[in-house]
């Protein structure tokens, strides 16, 4: 309840406004909106990580669920026009990368499909899953993994931080060219990790969809739920007690402790 705060804090700043009845009522977008009135967002980036398919993609989503599709992008948009749409839709498709935090945007009810280049295992890059699953979020997550090399375009010749590995010495560059699977590592300059998140992917259509139907099955919804409204306190940091004497019939006890973050 706290990011939703966050959210709704942040979006009063930069004066958006979402439909009311999604987040107010805590009512799903498909209970509360006519389907001709829902979309899907698909973050499109032109640099690095590239949908290499984007085209086909939406045409496949707009087909498969009935729904336009808008797409956004940090490199041409400014982020508070971006919240606008996002505020708004139905679902939020990206390939795995920062730019997914502006799912705790995403009203009630909403999807969140997260997409992983060849060699990325979802479960060991959970940061937006955990997002969607947090109480209060009530969002749904999907994710998608490439697991066709041919369907992958790798960049071995670029800056090591955006997942070149020319700088490395040749075996160890031949090891991470045969790998199918990056292996558990420590955040965040990984060269292998770098290597292949970095990718450009083209999305097999027909596995993609049989993802989407199979994790849209299990959506849940929330026709009878309401926003919570509780507000649990941080904990008590810092206590003090102190005494003293005023006059011979009056004593004072004080009681301190620091401002919970919350």
């Amino acid at each position: 309840n706290e990011i939703r705060q966050f959210a709704r804090a942040l979006m009063e700043k930069m004066n958006i406004t979402r439909p009311e009845e999604a987040d107010r009522d805590g009512g799903s977008v498909e209970e509360e909106t006519d389907k001709k009135d829902q979309y899907i967002v698909v973050f499109s980036r032109s640099t690095t990580r590239l949908i290499l398919n984007e085209a086909e993609l939406i045409m496949a989503l707009v087909q498969e669920l009935q729904m336009k599709v808008v797409t956004v992008s940090l490199e041409d948009q400014s982020f508070s026009s971006i919240v606008q749409v996002i505020s708004g839709a139905a679902m939020l498709v990206s390939m795995h990368g920062a730019q997914l935090i502006t799912s705790l945007f995403l009203p009630r009810g909403a999807a969140v499909v997260e997409l992983f280049p060849f060699a990325v295992n979802p479960e060991q890059y959970t940061p937006y899953k955990t997002l969607a699953s947090l109480p209060g979020m009530d969002l749904h997550y999907v994710s998608w993994r490439n697991t066709v090399e041919e369907n992958t375009v790798t960049h071995p010749e670029r800056p090591w931080e955006q997942g070149g590995i020319a700088h490395l010495e040749k075996e160890e560059q031949e090891r991470i060219l045969a790998s199918k699977d990056v292996p558990r590592h420590l955040c965040c300059r990984n060269p292998e990790w770098l290597f292949r998140i970095y990718q450009d992917t083209r999305v097999d259509l027909a596995s993609f969809l049989d993802v989407l139907r199979e994790g849209m099955k299990s959506k849940p919804s929330l026709k009878k739920s309401r926003a919570a409204s509780i507000v649990h306190p941080g904990r008590v940091r810092e206590p003090q007690c102190q005494t003293s004497v005023q006059t011979s019939s009056e004593a004072r006890l004080t009681v301190s402790w620091q401002i919970p973050w919350n």
